[in-house]
């Protein structure tokens, strides 16, 4: 079972998590989401342990149980703008600014980050898979994700988004060489893909 606590002295302890850093198009979606203290959920996990029908399942969930949550998005100029790193965490701000309730502290997937003016953070190399609202957070973002590239796929078939999410697999990377890039690939991305 994940854990719901990162320090007991911290009250409210919101988790951060990004879905979409190793794309080659759309842009990169942060989640932030706050649960009840000792929130419990045994079917929450890491997102990319879970198939899509139960991160569908879990979104609805999770956003009916939480306390707060919110959705940033860092689009493909933004990210040619900062990098992927930078964007992200861009992304994780945004989500918590539209945070409705007070926040304590921040955990974070990942090593990197840069603070912010509502909480103190702590940076968990895969926090995903250790603490329920980092879950939770990966869970949001890659299902939001994932429907934004399902409505790029309508207006760019050729791409086959709606399997690969923007993702470099061989098929993406074949259209790119054939097509060229859309307004959506990121182009610091995709030009080093085909190197």
């Amino acid at each position: 079972m994940l854990r719901h606590r990162y320090e007991d002295h911290f009250r409210y302890q919101v988790g951060t998590d990004e879905a979409g850093r190793g794309c080659l198009a759309g842009p990169v979606v942060a989640a932030a989401v706050l649960f009840p203290e000792n929130y419990q959920n045994e079917s929450i996990n890491d997102s990319k342990k879970l198939h899509k029908s139960k991160r569908d399942e879990l979104r609805k969930i999770i956003e009916s149980d939480a306390i707060s949550y919110a959705v940033g998005i860092c689009d493909h100029l933004e990210i040619d703008q900062y990098n992927i790193l930078w964007a992200s965490v861009l992304a994780m701000h945004k989500a918590i600014d539209k945070l409705s309730h007070p926040i304590d502290l921040i955990l974070v997937d990942g090593n990197k980050f840069k603070p912010h003016p509502k909480a103190e953070h702590r940076c968990i190399v895969k926090g995903d898979s250790k603490y329920i609202q980092i879950a939770a957070a990966s869970i949001l973002a890659k299902t939001y994700r994932d429907d934004l590239m399902i409505e790029l796929h309508k207006q760019y078939p050729e791409y086959q988004f709606l399997k690969n999410k923007g993702y470099p697999s061989p098929s993406h990377i074949a259209a790119i060489k054939e097509f060229g890039y859309t307004d959506f690939h990121r182009k610091s991305f995709v030009v080093k893909s085909l190197l």
